[in-house]
């Protein structure tokens, strides 16, 4: 089994265990919980686009590289500021490591989730390319 798989499942039985264990005793993070999971996941799937863009970026006009850059800035800079100072501020600070944590997690989960699924996909299509290789057809 893959570190990454190993990983995976690791977080995803953390953040179960946290989740579950506010809704259990009743706490009032629970909600910050499931916020900041959602958080954390979606940061990691920008993250998986931002690299993917990156990647497609190679000999293009530099033009065209400067302005993926402007708008990425333009949009994550202000919101990263916002996010800072109207959420992490101003919430109770007891509240504030979980919440962080379960960010963390979320966003180690879906990033491996992601690896995991592409690895499942690039298999199948290995598999696929040898069948038709091979003059098996699926009739």
């Amino acid at each position: 089994m893959k570190k990454s798989y190993i990983l995976m499942i690791a977080a995803s039985i953390a953040a179960l265990f946290m989740i579950l264990k506010a809704f259990l005793l009743n706490e009032d993070i629970k909600f910050f919980l499931l916020t900041f999971f959602a958080i954390g996941t979606g940061l990691a799937l920008l993250r998986l686009f931002v690299n993917n863009s990156i990647k497609k970026m190679k000999g293009k006009n530099i033009r065209t590289k400067i302005l993926f850059f402007a708008v990425l800035l333009g949009f994550g800079l202000p919101f990263q500021a916002w996010f800072r100072k109207n959420v992490l501020f101003s919430m109770d600070s007891s509240y504030l490591v979980e919440s962080i944590t379960i960010m963390v997690i979320g966003l180690i989960f879906m990033t491996t989730f992601f690896g995991y699924v592409s690895d499942k996909r690039i298999k199948r299509k290995t598999v696929e390319n040898r069948i038709t290789k091979m003059g098996y057809s699926e009739e």
